[in-house]
């Protein structure tokens, strides 16, 4: 099973990844103890040369984590054929409960990864590189959250075996399943709609106002409610937006939405999620930045276009999980 294509590219790829963060950590640290801009010596001009060649390695190491996210939900699916019991991603990732791990340090590393990529992007537009200090730090933090991720990756798809008779999705999400699965998928579907269309709403009123003013407390609200909004998201997902899909009262299952059976539907709306809540955090979490002189008007240029993305990727997100309520042929309304 670890000669599967998908398992060895993630295994590659994350040992790949890991081994050329370990390098630019090394450099990283020698940059924190020794930079000085203001100096005109030869270590200082080797540095500034370094850390242009560092930073984009890290952007390439970055971006696939950012990728394998995805490629890990295609392969965990693509293997459940493998496993007794097994009919999604569901079945793969109980078969061994190290895989719900690499799953959740992967989503962490999906945001954290897109944040270090978003600032090293401003620090080398910027003449002085006022972020270089933060962001080496940030990665010495980074570094050993993408070494754990390989190594439970290494746990997890060594310890699958095909004799495993595992269980699925109709017994994960259902009320004698995992706790936080059975409370996603007990939650009653009005209340929910309800949450989930007004924080929506809520979210797409902010990031509108976000566009017509410059105020740091309306770009603080729109990142906080971007929070909220992708464990909503998330929730409503497994409460009522997968039902809709499957047209079936009780299949809660959050994966297997992409499938081909399904269009592969859970694709785009996963990563219209991700994408509009990373970007509407982005102004709030840059605005105290725009202190540093030589960041402001980056700044202030480039949230406009993450506002932007970020309305239209939640405003994506909520026609994506509306089609099949509004035009499907299923109803709940017995079940209401």
């Amino acid at each position: 099973m670890i000669l599967h294509p998908g398992i060895l590219a993630l295994i590659v790829g994350s040992v790949l990844t890991f081994a050329m963060l370990l390098y630019a950590a090394v450099t990283g640290l020698g940059i924190l103890m020794r930079w000085d801009l203001q100096s005109s010596s030869e270590e200082q001009l080797l540095m500034e040369r370094k850390t242009s060649l560092i930073s984009t390695l890290i952007n390439y190491a970055f971006g696939f984590q950012i990728l394998s996210l995805l490629l890990f939900l295609y392969t965990a699916d693509q293997l459940h054929p493998q496993f007794v019991g097994a009919m999604c991603a569901t079945g793969t990732l109980n078969a061994n409960p190290a895989g719900w791990n690499v799953l959740f340090l992967k989503i962490i590393l999906f945001f954290a990864s897109a944040f270090w990529i978003a600032v090293n992007t401003l620090d080398q537009r910027a003449e002085d590189f006022p972020l270089i200090r933060p962001k080496y730090t940030a990665l010495l933090f980074l570094t050993p959250l993408v070494g754990l991720d390989l190594y439970f990756q290494l746990r997890y798809f060594t310890g699958l075996h095909p004799e495993v008779i595992t269980s699925c999705c109709g017994a994960l999400f259902s009320e004698r399943g995992f706790a936080i699965a059975s409370g996603l998928a007990g939650l009653p579907p009005r209340p929910m709609m309800i949450l989930f269309y007004g924080v929506l709403t809520t979210n797409l009123g902010i990031t509108l106002l976000c566009r017509k003013t410059s105020s740091g407390a309306v770009r603080f609200l729109l990142a906080s409610i971007s929070v909220v909004t992708f464990f909503v998201g998330i929730a409503s997902i497994v409460s009522f937006v997968s039902i809709y899909i499957y047209e079936l009262p009780s299949h809660h299952c959050p994966f297997d939405i992409l499938q081909q059976g399904y269009a592969f539907i859970g694709y785009p709306i996963y990563l219209t999620l991700f994408g509009g809540v990373f970007f509407g955090t982005l102004p709030g979490l840059f605005y105290p930045m725009k202190k540093i002189a030589t960041l402001k008007e980056l700044i202030e240029r480039s949230e406009q276009r993450w506002i932007l993305l970020s309305a239209l990727l939640i405003g994506s997100f909520t026609a994506l999980c509306s089609w099949p309520v509004v035009f499907g042929h299923f109803t709940l309304q017995g079940y209401l």
